[in-house]
């Protein structure tokens, strides 16, 4: 365990280990820091990320620098950070300090040149981002806001939203998920036991279909037990077959 400690000098094999310990104990941190964290960057998300890397990246560089010193200091962090993110659920200036609410851009196709400047934001970002959800008139903005997590949140006027089948009173049926049950010949068995099913009525199905398991690349289901099997019958040709069961 000298890897640990400060040295001299560390030889092969030592940094080694000293990287090996530090991947694994950054995938335990980022674990107990929470999903949130890697999805969304908040303000306090950025800066525990700025001091990781760097208590971190200095003993993986440095033979000088100990690893169970950034390993402690990594841990009071993780610990403040929980604390603080736990705060802010239960206090409302905390809450409001680390998730500010969003700021309103643009009200009625007119844009809220304050709140730009707020957010420091240009004109011309504002309108990239407006092409990327395809808007191409700034008038038919109903209401753009400036989210904690830096992106643009765009409510259309009624007459320029995407008419819905609702609207044209087209009967619909009702919403089924589709999940992968088979990829490259292997099947899901946690997925067949949460459907109820077993592998002999997956097997079934796909012989019903003259297929082995082994060929088939990928098969879903849905919420009414329809299989879909794709299969590669050649290197530029897909095979596709329904099963409603």
């Amino acid at each position: 365990m000298d890897f640990f400690r400060s040295q001299e000098s560390l030889t092969t094999i030592q940094w080694i280990l000293r990287a090996v310990a530090a991947y694994f104990f950054l995938l335990i941190t980022a674990k107990a820091m929470g999903q949130r964290s890697i999805s969304q960057l908040r303000f306090l998300d950025f800066i525990i990320a700025l001091i990781l890397g760097n208590i971190i990246a200095h003993p993986l560089s440095d033979e000088h620098s100990g690893l169970v010193g950034s390993m402690i200091t990594t841990i009071v962090l993780v610990v403040l950070y929980t604390t603080t993110s736990w705060l802010s659920l239960k206090w409302n200036f905390l809450k409001h300090y680390l998730d500010p609410p969003p700021l309103r851009l643009i009200k009625n196709g007119q844009i809220q040149m304050k709140s730009l400047r707020k957010a420091k934001i240009s004109i011309d970002h504002l309108f990239s981002e407006l092409r990327k959800q395809q808007i191409e008139d700034i008038a038919n903005v109903a209401l753009a806001l400036w989210e904690p997590g830096g992106i643009i949140s765009v409510f259309l006027e009624p007459p320029y939203q995407p008419v819905t089948a609702k609207d044209m009173n087209i009967p619909t049926s009702s919403f089924s998920l589709v999940k992968p049950i088979i990829v490259e010949g292997s099947s899901d068995d946690k997925l067949l036991a949460q459907l109820g099913k077993d592998h002999a009525w997956l097997e079934a199905q796909i012989q019903a279909a003259h297929l082995d398991m082994k060929d088939v690349e990928l098969a879903t289901i849905d919420d009414q037990d329809q299989i879909r099997i794709y299969t590669d019958l050649d290197d530029n040709e897909k095979d596709e077959q329904t099963l409603s069961r």
